[in-house]
């Protein structure tokens, strides 16, 4: 990578590698690294998927009752690896987290297939543990029950007929992370690696009163 070529932006850049992954036909190429600690700085990390970003920065969903959810509420600082191996490239991200909307995690649950729907419901109370698996199978068939498949073809109007959508659960939504750094990190031989760094200081506004981004270059 050369710093004469580089957009002044690194969403533009993101936005290009994350075009070369999609093309490569990379399974699950939205899929990141999310770190989290504690209020006591015991860190934890795990998979979760991208589901948007832009300049409010990188979007993802999952329980707020879950260990990451308990993590952010405590500590609502976050990190990001994109771990894209077969095109020996990454991209790790840093920053402050912030919970988006109920408005915004509706809008985004009511995209969801829905068994992922029922699911977010019979898995409740996530991260926590449970006596096995029939008490999920039950979870699950009590929200079929209560909210029908659509397809089920019920007459309308039925008491808990397909009419009736699965609703957002009240532990259930999403996050933002707010970039204040973005590094690109490119393999190259003899381990000479380019590792592009986009860092930003952000003020009392957050994303919307970010500072300008200062690019550098880091010895791999």
């Amino acid at each position: 990578m050369s710093e004469s070529a580089l957009p002044s932006d690194p969403l533009a850049l993101f936005a290009a590698w994350f075009a070369d992954v999609h093309a490569s036909g990379l399974v699950e190429p939205n899929a990141m690294v999310l770190a989290t600690a504690s209020g006591a700085g015991v860190p934890s990390a795990r998979l979760v998927l991208l589901k948007g970003y832009g300049p409010q920065g990188f979007r993802f969903f999952t329980n707020l009752t879950s260990h990451k959810g308990r993590d952010l509420a405590e500590n609502p600082r976050a990190a990001l690896v994109f771990p894209w191996h077969p095109l020996y490239r990454q991209v790790r991200v840093a920053g402050p987290a912030a919970e988006l909307t109920r408005d915004e995690s509706a809008a985004y649950f009511g995209t969801r297939p829905y068994g992922s729907r029922l699911g977010a419901w019979a898995s409740e109370h996530q991260s926590g543990v449970i006596p096995d698996r029939d008490v999920l199978e039950r979870r699950y068939a009590e929200a079929a029950g209560r909210w029908p498949d659509p397809a089920a073809g019920q007459p309308p109007g039925t008491p808990g007929s397909p009419g009736e959508d699965v609703p957002l659960p009240d532990f259930w939504g999403g996050y933002r992370v707010v970039p204040e750094s973005i590094e690109f990190w490119q393999g190259r031989r003899d381990r000479l690696h380019d590792r592009i760094r986009y860092r930003r200081e952000l003020f009392p506004g957050g994303a919307d009163d970010p500072g300008e981004w200062t690019v550098e270059r880091l010895s791999p």
